[in-house]
């Protein structure tokens, strides 16, 4: 039988399942709709608000800005603002953004590589 985590255990590595730990806020940033494509994107490099809003077809302005926010906060954007006119911002991944944007990355590949069967599925 296996023993359940200690509490030191738990208190080091976080409690995803319990309401109040704080990883809850930070799955619920990474793993959203939004953020899942953004991070895709910023793989590539550097971007741009408008690339970023080109390349991820049918996100809002104030989605986009809304969720590039909480991935800066959470420390996986990078934010760049120029003092240029017109205002000139970058976005890039972190190297803890990066590491996030890999997992997200392989859940895409999984999801539209499976596609054909889980759409089966629905019947």
């Amino acid at each position: 039988m296996t023993q359940p985590p200690s509490l030191s255990d738990r208190l080091r590595r976080g409690d995803v399942l319990a309401a109040a730990c704080p990883s809850r806020e930070v799955l619920r940033h990474v793993t959203g709709r939004w953020a899942v494509l953004i991070l895709i994107v910023l793989e590539e490099g550097t971007q741009r608000f408008s690339a970023l809003r080109r390349r991820v077809d049918g996100v809002s302005e104030r989605m986009l800005a809304q969720t590039l926010k909480h991935l800066e906060h959470d420390g996986l954007v990078a934010r760049v603002s120029h003092a240029v006119v017109p205002p000139h911002v970058d976005y890039t991944l972190t190297p803890l953004g990066e590491e996030a944007a890999a997992h997200v990355r392989r859940l895409a590949d999984w999801v539209e590589a499976n596609v054909p069967q889980i759409v089966a599925a629905r019947g």
